[in-house]
């Protein structure tokens, strides 16, 4: 959870830096960041099915070798092109070590402690978020090929801990079959709506490629499930989603991803090409985001252990869309103050939404079916920070000239009258409106879920808990 969140602000802040280095167009800088989450959130199902099957442990280790070798091939590409595929190889081995850290953590932990352990996880994805930008800055300031090369030596220790500590639990094998054509329909699906959108977005709707790529998303996603549902052993398992609860959470996370995932995005810009910071200050900038994760992840996973989840998972929405709909006051002058406090306030409702919703979404799971679960559950995470960016892209380059925009996205945006920049600050806001809208309709989702039930349960004997949650949830939904 470090690694993979200390690369991603790093790489972030490093965009501007890159963009200049490889003299890249804007939709190709896009998809360095976008190809490598298709790539994970397409295979971390196909992964979390193979683990539960052949084992976490291995995969886990796996995972980590060729996330190292791709961060180093990274590091050495000439171009945007090369980089691109350097990212796919590096989400290949980011699919196994999200597919499994859930259910790594799940696992370790009897059901009533689990809120605390994902609220733990989460507090060290913050304190990824909050080093990553600075360190992303700091790298910069050496050589762009760093921000991919420090990523090795963390991945060598991560998989030298996974031999010497980890040990397997689960041995229970389904169908060793894989679905190639439901994984290929889903690829073809979520490529062709992200592409279709970003492209559009940035170079305009007019071009056959960006309608030949809308159309292949409306023929390959409802032909995924389709194929999903007559399957033997599909990549995605859609009986796991005949729980209220478990459905209902993934709706939330999915929603979450939509509305949150882009900022940080937004915001490197907005610091870099619109204020005109350093890499290193734009980093140091990025950090009450972050902090506010810190501080309420843990507090929260207490709370939803003690209390219960869906009440806090809907507050943290509502709180998240608060922040959102702060920052549209933002301007190319104003003070630090108010952008680092509506970031604190996102932060804030990021961890009260998170650790509680994934601790729900996880008990209600079966223990041989966790690695299924995991992986449902990136899936529509990902999925929804996938179209966040490709949404969020679209709307802030809508209507704006190509120079003033190379000159935004590449950090010379102090270079720029302020009648010019105004049109993309109208942009900017009107997508954090969207994304606001969509954390209060996330809000909305997660308080219609069941809620969750405490079950208390000895460490070994999960799978009867896990009965007896789901029996109360049901007898619940049937009262009400």
């Amino acid at each position: 959870m470090l690694l993979a969140t200390i690369n991603s602000g790093t790489l972030i802040i490093a965009l501007p830096d890159l963009e200049r280095s490889l003299h890249t167009s804007l939709l190709t800088l896009v998809w360095v960041i976008l190809v490598y989450m298709i790539t994970s959130t397409v295979l971390v199902l196909s992964a979390g099915r193979l683990s539960d099957q052949f084992g976490r442990k291995n995969a886990y280790i796996g995972g980590f070798l060729v996330f190292a070798v791709a961060s180093l091939g990274a590091g050495f590409a000439s171009g945007g092109t090369e980089l691109i595929l350097w990212r796919i190889l590096q989400g290949l081995g980011g699919a196994f070590l999200f597919a499994n850290s859930a259910a790594i953590v799940t696992d370790a932990f009897p059901r009533e402690q689990l809120g605390v352990a994902m609220g733990t996880n989460t507090m060290v994805a913050a304190i990824g978020l909050v080093i990553g930008p600075v360190l992303g800055g700091a790298l910069v300031d050496i050589s762009w090929h760093w921000v991919f090369w420090f990523n090795v030596p963390f991945a060598l220790a991560g998989s030298a801990w996974a031999f010497m500590v980890l040990r397997e639990i689960t041995g229970r094998g389904e169908d060793t079959s894989f679905d190639a054509l439901g994984t290929s329909a889903f690829l073809l699906g979520l490529t062709g709506l992200v592409y279709g959108i970003s492209k559009g977005g940035i170079e305009g709707w007019h071009g056959p490629l960006v309608w030949g790529s809308l159309a292949a998303a409306l023929v390959f996603l409802p032909l995924f499930v389709l194929i999903e549902r007559r399957h033997r052993a599909p990549m995605l398992d859609l009986t796991i989603f005949s729980s209220r609860l478990f459905s209902a959470a993934a709706a939330a996370a999915f929603l979450n991803g939509l509305a949150r995932f882009a900022l940080m995005f937004v915001f490197v810009f907005y610091f870099q090409g619109v204020q005109g910071d350093t890499p290193i200050l734009a980093g140091l900038k990025l950090a009450p985001l972050a902090l506010g994760m810190l501080i309420a992840s843990p507090i929260a996973g207490m709370y939803a252990d003690r209390k219960g989840s869906r009440a806090l998972a809907s507050l943290g929405m509502v709180v998240t869309g608060i922040g959102l709909a702060l920052m549209t006051a933002l301007g190319q002058d104003t003070s630090y103050w108010w952008p680092g406090l509506f970031q604190f306030i996102v932060g804030i409702g990021s961890g009260m939404f998170n650790s509680p919703n994934t601790a729900a979404m996880m008990g209600v799971v079966a223990p041989h079916r966790r690695g299924v679960a995991s992986g449902a559950r990136v899936l529509v995470q990902n999925t929804g920070a996938v179209l966040s960016i490709a949404f969020v892209m679209a709307v802030v380059t809508s209507g704006i000239s190509p120079t003033v925009l190379f000159s935004i996205f590449s950090g010379l945006g102090t270079r720029i009258a302020a009648s010019r920049m105004a049109p993309f600050l109208a942009n900017m806001h009107f997508a954090l409106w969207c994304m606001a809208g969509l954390s209060a309709l996330g809000a909305v989702v997660s308080f219609a879920r069941p809620k969750h039930v405490s079950v208390a349960a000895e460490p070994g004997d999960r799978a009867q808990a896990v009965h007896a949650a789901t029996e109360a949830a049901a007898a619940e939904v049937a009262a009400a």
